[in-house]
């Protein structure tokens, strides 16, 4: 499926070395005035060559809307874009044509649709998350009425991790180094754990830390359709994502149910709890607390070391990638992280209104 949502909805398209990477945003609210810049800002989070740690392909990545805009404001009509490529490097994927590199897609899309595009990855390249970053930028413009604010990290990068959770650490931070942490000490620690794998052509993956502050009572569905199914669904269409844990995660396996619940009282007229060991959900609804998660990221697959494969006749051969690529996501897939969170809670937020 290339569409996300059931009312706030993104289709997106396009492939890494094609034309353009691009979108179609449907049942997104009318009136709403789009801050051009923050959403070029988003974008602009994401795109390649920001520093050293990423790949060095030189994009603008500049949104331009097509339809659904007038004035400024959304109409209520579906918002078309589209960001076009124009470094595009093919000729790195000449040697890639009939081999199948090691843990990419190469041979599931072949087996599945008995052809692909070997250039970059074509569709199952990371440069699809472009859409999602401006369908990202618009849901958040639209979350702000409703004081809705998010905010993602790097939390760890190899064995490297941040001690405690969002509320030990100044978020403003984020943003004041290339590894997108809120430790600068541990960024120093992170960026040269990166450099030192980079200069041996290998990569390494980590985890984005994200928290939803502000979210209301409320949002989500019984069984089949829990507010953080839908997150989790969310972070595990984005490249790379290998695991998600909300709340305490795996970690409430540790403790008794003495030690565990979340107790309510009563905050000077507003029922709230003392702990938020839930994550901000329970029952699969959203319970007025900050909503937090956890998202583990795989070391890119592309390394620039040779590797055991086989090809498309099945023959074994030895591979070594060509080409610009990152030696560690993380910092590049903050921004696609928040995108998606602000995509699923507006949606869950939309459809709630429908009951009201």
């Amino acid at each position: 499926m290339n569409t996300f949502g059931r009312i706030f909805r993104l289709t997106s398209f396009g492939e890494s070395h094609g034309p353009g990477v691009g979108g179609v945003i449907d049942g997104c609210p009318p009136g709403i005035t789009l801050d051009m810049d923050f959403i070029q800002q988003e974008l602009d989070r994401r795109k390649p060559g920001q520093s050293q740690m990423t790949t060095p392909r030189k994009e603008a990545d500049e949104v331009q809307f097509l339809s659904g805009i007038y004035e400024g404001k959304t109409t209520g009509t579906p918002i078309g874009f589209v960001v076009w490529n124009k470094n595009q490097h093919s000729s790195d994927y000449e040697e890639m044509k009939r081999v199948y590199r090691p843990s990419h897609a190469d041979y599931t899309y072949q087996q599945k649709y008995g052809l692909r595009d070997p250039n970059g990855g074509g569709r199952s390249s990371a440069r699809e998350t472009i859409a999602r970053c401006v369908a990202g930028a618009v849901a958040k413009i639209c979350l702000r009425a409703y004081g809705i604010q998010i905010y993602a990290y790097t939390s760890q990068i190899g064995s490297i991790k941040l001690e405690g959770n969002y509320k030990d650490y100044d978020l403003s931070l984020i943003e004041t180094n290339p590894i997108r942490t809120p430790d600068p000490q541990k960024a120093e620690e992170m960026a040269a754990l990166i450099a030192e794998v980079r200069s041996k052509g290998d990569t390494i993956g980590g985890v984005v830390s994200c928290v939803a502050m502000g979210v209301p009572v409320g949002l989500g569905e019984p069984v089949f359709g829990k507010l953080h199914a839908a997150l989790g669904h969310a972070m595990l269409t984005i490249n790379a994502a290998k695991g998600f844990e909300y709340g305490d995660g795996f970690d409430a396996g540790l403790y008794r149910g003495s030690e565990h619940n979340d107790r309510f009282f009563n905050d000077k007229g507003t029922i709230s709890t003392r702990t938020n060991y839930s994550g901000g959900i329970q029952g699969g609804i959203s319970n007025g607390q900050d909503i937090y998660f956890r998202v583990a990221f795989k070391s890119v697959a592309t390394i620039l070391m040779e590797q055991e494969t086989v090809d498309m006749d099945g023959k074994e051969t030895v591979f070594k990638a060509r080409g610009r690529h990152d030696s560690c996501v993380l910092p590049r897939a903050v921004p696609v992280v928040e995108a998606m969170t602000a995509m699923t809670l507006l949606d869950y937020l939309l459809f709630q209104k429908t009951r009201s």
